[in-house]
This record gives C-alpha cells, structure tokens and sequence, in this order.
C-alpha cells in the first residue's frame, strides 16, 4: 500500500472515530493508536488530513452540503461523511495533491469501507466540488 494511501485510512478512521464520540479531537489526536506504528512521512500526511479536516469541518460541511443536492450532511452514512470531508480538505486546502489523486483516493476508500454504492456517492459530490473550485466558486486555498 502506497504512504499516502495508508495516511488517508488512518485519518479516515480517526475522523469516523471522532465523529461518533462528539469530544475534543485536539487531545486525541496524540493517543491515537495506528498513527504510532507508522513512519514518520505517513503520520505526518495523516495528521495534516486529520487536523485540516477537523479545525475546517464546518466550512468543509457547508460546501458539501451545498454540493449533495438532497442530502442532508447529517443522513450521509457516517464514513461517506467522513471521506468526504477529508477529500474536500485535500481539494480546497492541499494544493500539492492533484484534484484526480484525491478525488479517485476518496473513491477507493469509499468502495472499500462504505456501502455498494458509496463510491459513485462520493465521486458525485466530489466532481461537484472541484467544478465548483474550477468555476471560482470556491475558493482553493494554499
């Protein structure tokens, strides 16, 4: 498995986990399990998507909800939420990563952890957004 591939599963699971406790993700960032057996490049990607996602997550929320026409952000299926939150980050925020990369990453993880039809959800949503940042409508930030 590729470095940055290994760092998005693992803030995939430290977002789904936080997203089901509701508590202060900036203590348990530093206990978090799997990023302790990890080299260094792959813990610090990981921990770049993770606190990105989480000090942004309402801006990233309201992005995504504006893209998923008929969703509702709160009956999204708690991981397909999650990668997509971390895509929108790495589409808006990380400038370095090409659109492609992330968009068919957050795809890959989605058919991997989420239901049989949440990678065509994701891709939607996703698509949507980076039309959007290409249209100016949404501003990418570096």
């Amino acid at each position: 498995m590729r470095k940055r591939t290994k760092a998005r599963e693992i803030a995939l699971q430290f977002l789904y986990q936080q997203d089901i406790r509701n508590d202060d993700w900036s203590n348990n960032i530093f206990d978090f399990e799997p990023l302790k057996d990890v080299e260094d490049d792959i813990a610090s990607f990981a921990n770049s998507l993770m606190k990105g996602a989480l000090e942004n997550i309402s801006t990233l929320d309201d992005i995504i909800s504006k893209s998923a026409q008929n969703w509702q952000l709160k009956r999204m299926a708690t991981v397909d939420r999650n990668i997509l939150r971390m895509a929108a980050y790495e589409l808006i925020y990380e400038s370095e990563v090409p659109a492609k990369v992330s968009i068919n990453e957050a795809i890959n993880l989605a058919k991997k952890y989420g239901d049989e039809e949440s990678g065509k959800f994701v891709n939607g949503i996703l698509d949507k957004i980076k039309r959007d940042i290409d249209a100016g409508q949404i501003k990418a930030k570096s």
